[in-house]
């Protein structure tokens, strides 16, 4: 028997709701069959050896399936690993073998793909082909054919074992403590999501981002644990979310700074042509969102858009409202999850309104798999979880970003931070995307350089490269602002909305 936060539950209160639906396949799947169809891949995955606390990886496009194998791994108390597809195959290998996966699930959409695993999968003790047929994997259908679809009595909950982005190198993964709780029972996210957001049985959530990242997975699998109806997209297109939650109607979705960036220069009337009444909360996360950009989204969408600030490492998590953030421009708003410091790079406590690297009280620890040198590093002597953000905090206790602690560019022994420049050029009428970075120079040690992806119809001038750097000058300091601006034809983001910076780094 399961507690009421588990798809187990509505499957029995509610078994003809619809748990998800992808509208770019039209597959669908009540909670009834979400329910029957994870039990027999968790009966699948228990007969074949498998256990609480080993490790599953999953490497396959948004699809229904991909729930009932999130739901049938970690109802057996297991870790999940959702791995990241648009990586080239020597990076997706990498996470397979360094996850130490027993079990892989591999999307036949991928084949290509997955043919060049080579021994990270070949070594993967039980293969599973989802959706067709794969050299050396045994097809879900095969493999669960003649599983029971009741729940087992051994049921337990498991846990996301997620990797990060690795925007900055390798990465790595962030695995937390197994749970010691029955099946269902709340948890922070559940409780954060219900009590901050509103999410319920009522609750049709649009997911417009891939199912590998912590966000998407977390949040549409979380109103399921409620009993809402999760929409998922294939990939975003602002005219099809438009359309989505208009067809759906839609009332809560969470989107990405550069999603908002792309929805806002739709032209109006295009976006008065679809019915968004529905909405009741717009969430933006994963990347800072320049001010003017919040505001646009306020007017047009009206006092409906959130925002939240957190890290797949699950440590902290702040949060504002619509009428917060008018109040407090530019904040990710107050802890909900413990309290935040600010510490100078001795480790002393700042005061306010002065910047430093961010700090949280850490309600739980975790390692990143397979380098404690990284965890080690991840904590200080009081047990406190810094992820390498740079921020202020105001009077109130309202948290502001200025940016990584990575990112900082040195010229001529000044710290910049890029994101300010970047939040002024992305509003530019040519820009459809921008990333500012450091490159070397000879006198400053660095100089600071824009990286410009221009909307269509735009061409890249030496003239409009000009135009940019005066509008930026206009509206901050010079030396905050690029000395150079390089077009390109497209920034390397991830899905996510993060930016993979380490890549612009190149010499032309």
């Amino acid at each position: 028997m399961s507690g009421e936060f588990h798809p187990s539950a509505h499957a029995a209160s509610a078994p003809d709701r619809l748990a998800v639906v992808v509208p770019s396949t039209g597959e669908t799947r009540t909670y009834a069959e979400l329910e029957a169809n994870s039990n027999r891949i968790a009966a699948m995955l228990r007969s074949r050896g498998l256990g609480r606390g080993d490790v599953v990886a999953v490497v396959m496009p948004n699809d229904v399936t991909w729930y009932e194998i999130v739901w049938g791994v970690q109802r057996c108390g297991m870790y999940l690993v959702p791995v990241n597809w648009h990586l080239t195959a020597k990076e997706a290998s990498y996470i397979v073998a360094d996850c130490g996966a027993k079990a892989l699930f591999a999307g036949a959409a991928l084949a290509d793909t997955i043919a060049r695993f080579g021994d990270a999968a070949s070594n993967v003790g039980l293969r599973i082909s989802v959706g067709g047929e794969l050299p050396g994997f045994e097809p879900l259908e095969a493999a669960v054919d003649g599983q029971p679809d009741t729940a087992s009595p051994d049921d337990v909950e498991g846990s996301w074992m997620f990797y990060s982005s690795g925007t900055t190198g390798q990465p790595k993964g962030i695995k937390p403590g197994l749970p010691t709780i029955e099946l269902g029972t709340t948890n922070p996210l559940v409780m954060l999501l219900a009590g901050v957001y509103g999410l319920d049985s009522s609750t049709v959530y649009l997911s417009p981002a891939p199912l590998y990242h912590a966000a998407p997975a977390g949040w549409s699998t979380t109103a399921q644990r409620l009993g809402g109806t999760v929409v998922v997209m294939d990939r975003f297109d602002p005219l099809e979310w438009l359309r989505l939650i208009e067809e759906y109607k839609v009332t809560h979705t969470q989107v990405v700074p550069t999603h908002l960036v792309r929805l806002l220069k739709l032209a109006e009337a295009t976006r008065a042509r679809y019915d968004t009444s529905s909405l009741r909360v717009v969430v933006h996360a994963a990347a800072p969102c320049p001010p003017e950009v919040k505001r646009a989204a306020l007017d047009w969408l009206g006092p409906i858009v959130y925002e939240y600030y957190a890290a797949s490492e699950g440590t902290g998590f702040c949060a504002i409202g619509p009428q917060e953030w008018l109040d407090h421009p530019g904040s990710v708003g107050k802890s909900l999850l413990g309290p935040v410091h600010i510490l100078d790079e001795a480790g002393n406590e700042l005061p306010v309104g002065e910047e430093g690297e961010i700090w949280f009280e850490a309600l739980h620890r975790f390692d990143y798999h397979g380098d404690p040198e990284k965890t080690a590093r991840a904590f200080n002597d009081r047990g406190w979880n810094s992820i390498g953000d740079i921020g202020r905090l105001d009077e109130e206790g309202y948290l502001y970003l200025t940016d990584r602690v990575s990112n900082m560019i040195i010229s001529g022994g000044v710290n910049i931070y890029p994101r300010e420049a970047e939040d002024v050029l992305v509003v530019h009428y040519a820009v459809e995307d921008v990333a500012v970075i450091g490159t070397p120079d000879e006198v400053m040690g660095e100089q600071v350089t824009a990286f410009v992806q221009l909307r269509d119809g735009e061409v890249g001038t030496p003239k409009l490269a000009e135009e940019l750097i005066e509008y930026c000058r206009e509206r901050l300091s010079h030396f905050k602002c690029p000395r150079e601006v390089r077009f390109v034809e497209s920034l390397p983001r991830l899905p996510n909305g993060k930016l993979l910076k380490r890549m612009l780094t190149a010499p032309r």
